[in-house]
């Protein structure tokens, strides 16, 4: 019994350290809402960005003043009830945050280490790109295709997600390379041919981005 009570109060002062940061905010695009025409039309970058994408914000800062009224009432029930929001708004933040990054009008190419990466787990850059499309088109509904690094086994890994669970926490891997397969993110321009925007979202891939988060991410 003592055992417990200490680690509900652990948990208690966990969320407290949790919920007094600042609040989240919609980070800027490092480009303008028209810069990744003819890929993604502005008018597609501009709901994402300040419409879906700052819903997530704001009903995870929402969800997260709650959870501080309910930490400070001790109220556990309703802190358990609150997590489905948390992790699919938070996960929605987190997703989004690396999908802009992600992407650029000029994204460069893999570089030595990361290419040599992808040839020893994939043999060429072309097999990537077939075995992530092929993942992230089969992708039921709405969620993400990924490409990760396995920090285990040291080695690239593609995955799926489903709506916004957010990939280190569900697998483990740290997120290189994300697509977004939600509607809207191509709904509007490529109306449900989800393969042809996934096939040309490798187009405006910011490999600069992707390359410094597998040297963060291998410890190159």
């Amino acid at each position: 019994m003592f055992a417990a009570r200490q680690a509900l109060a652990a948990g208690a002062r966990m969320s407290k350290e949790t919920i007094a940061r600042s609040k989240h905010t919609l980070p800027e695009l490092p480009y303008d809402y028209r810069a990744l025409e003819p890929i993604i039309c502005a008018e597609i970058m501009q709901l994402h960005h300040s419409k879906h994408h700052a819903t997530y914000v704001n009903n995870l800062n929402v969800a997260e003043e709650k959870l501080k009224e309910a930490v400070a009432k001790g109220d556990v029930n309703a802190q358990i009830a609150l997590a489905p929001a948390i992790k699919f708004n938070g996960g929605g933040h987190l997703n989004h945050s690396i999908f802009w990054q992600n992407l650029s009008p000029n994204g460069g190419k893999p570089d030595g280490a990361l290419l040599s990466q992808i040839e020893q787990d994939f043999c060429s850059l072309e097999e990537l790109k077939k075995r992530l499309s092929e993942a992230t088109i089969a992708v039921q509904g709405s969620g993400w295709g990924w490409l990760g690094y396995n920090q285990k086994e040291k080695r690239l890994q593609i995955t799926t997600c489903a709506n916004q669970d957010p990939l280190q926490a569900t697998t483990g891997l740290i997120p290189l390379f994300g697509i977004d397969v939600w509607e809207h993110a191509y709904y509007l321009q490529y109306k449900n041919v989800r393969p042809d925007y996934v096939k040309a979202i490798f187009d405006i891939a910011n490999w600069n981005d992707i390359n410094a988060r597998y040297k963060k991410a291998a410890g190159c």
